[in-house]
């Protein structure tokens, strides 16, 4: 009998992992693949991610810092850097296995390439099958990502309207050319497609290149993404690989009478940008700060809600006013983009939301009532 299982050892089962072993709880994590394995990504690691962790990352893992953003729309460009660091790109499969290294080094009981298939919760405990053997735990943790089936268990699955699609490739290019385009920043194009974006971004002798939109706004990603490609003279031929992932500020239960979901099972991702390692990380972390008090405690199984409560008001709360966005600026974008074009300080103060320094919500406040001032100089401009 464990008091806690781990279902994934992705960045969020990492993080409940890590911190449980920290706090003594038995635990034993479960990853259906072998590390360290592909995951496609594009590879930002914000810098609400990197303030999460416990420890410094090693420049075995960090491969560019990113000062900068470079926004595409139709003929407009626009590029910008701040004086601090906005995030940090890394490659998936390195990352996933060094924070994985980091849980065994807890004291935490790890187990690769067996496959959870199901399981029940039984009062007192929870029963778990694999395909290999049968475990018990007090508590489940399912970390298994966008694309697993054992949330479905928990929360209604997505309608397309509630997810999006990804598609992301690995372009090899050397580093002095790679520099000699865009070394410090992330480029972002916000005219690829209604309710999505495509980017490039730099990394170690490759850059990742991606499109992601709204399910029910993409028919036909691949052909989206080949056109993507040859638009930005990439013409090679390129293994394209998709995923699914959540979108956030939508309402989802995320936990049962013993059983959390956290990161992208949880739906945690940020529905403008699509980034979720923050979320995944941190939400772990609150799943078994609740969990190990009332394991150690005896605290009534209610308390659970905990992990609800604080969730919302770190970070989902946040998803609502970041869903606002999305849908305003996708609703009017020449607007949106004249302005981001057109305005410094909309541009300074947008660019301030990954690197920690703005939420959403604070951003709307701040521009909503601008918006008239900026409308009519826009319309003056034009005659």
């Amino acid at each position: 009998m464990y008091d806690l299982l781990i279902v994934g050892g992705g960045p969020s089962g990492s993080s409940a992992g890590r911190l449980a072993g920290q706090k003594g709880l038995k635990t034993l994590l479960i990853e259906k693949e072998t590390f360290p394995r592909y995951k496609p990504c594009g590879g930002a690691l914000s810098e609400q991610a990197l303030s999460c962790l416990d420890f410094p990352l090693p420049e075995s893992v960090r491969e560019r810092e990113i000062f900068g953003v470079r926004i595409h729309f139709k003929e407009s460009v626009i590029e910008g850097y701040k004086s601090y660091r906005i995030a940090t790109m890394v490659t998936r499969s390195t990352l996933d296995n060094y924070l994985l290294e980091k849980v065994k080094e807890a004291g935490t009981e790890v187990k690769t390439g067996e496959k959870v298939l199901d399981y029940r919760e039984k009062g007192s405990f929870v029963e778990i099958y694999t395909n290999e053997q049968i475990y018990r735990a007090k508590f489940v943790i399912i970390g298994e990502g966008s694309q697993g089936k054992l949330k479905s268990k928990t929360r209604k699955i997505d309608a397309k309207s509630e997810y999006g699609i990804c598609i992301v490739t690995e372009v090899e290019e050397e580093n002095e050319k790679i520099d000699r385009y865009i070394s410090r920043a992330m480029e972002i194009h916000f005219d690829v497609m209604e309710m999505g974006y495509g980017w490039i971004f730099p990394h170690e002798k490759y850059y990742s290149v991606g499109i992601g939109a709204f399910a029910n706004k993409l028919s036909d990603p691949k052909r989206v993404m080949r056109e993507f490609l040859k638009k930005n003279g990439f013409n090679g031929n390129y293994r394209l690989r998709g995923h699914t992932i959540p979108a956030g500020g939508i309402k989802r239960n995320v936990i049962g009478s013993r059983v959390v979901l956290i990161g992208d099972a949880a739906g945690f991702v940020d529905p403008f940008a699509g980034e979720g390692i923050a979320y995944a990380i941190r939400s772990g972390q609150i799943a078994v700060e609740v969990i190990a008090e009332i394991v150690h405690q005896n605290k009534e199984l209610k308390e659970l809600r905990d992990y609800e409560i604080i969730c919302r008001r770190e970070f989902v709360n946040n998803f609502k006013y970041a869903l606002i966005s999305v849908k305003m600026m996708h609703r009017f974008p020449d607007f949106f983009f004249k302005l981001l074009t057109g305005n410094h300080e909309v541009f300074e103060k947008f660019t301030e939301i990954p690197a920690l320094k703005k939420q959403y919500r604070s951003y709307l406040e701040w521009l909503l009532p601008r918006l008239p001032k900026y409308l009519l100089s826009t319309m003056t401009s034009r005659h």
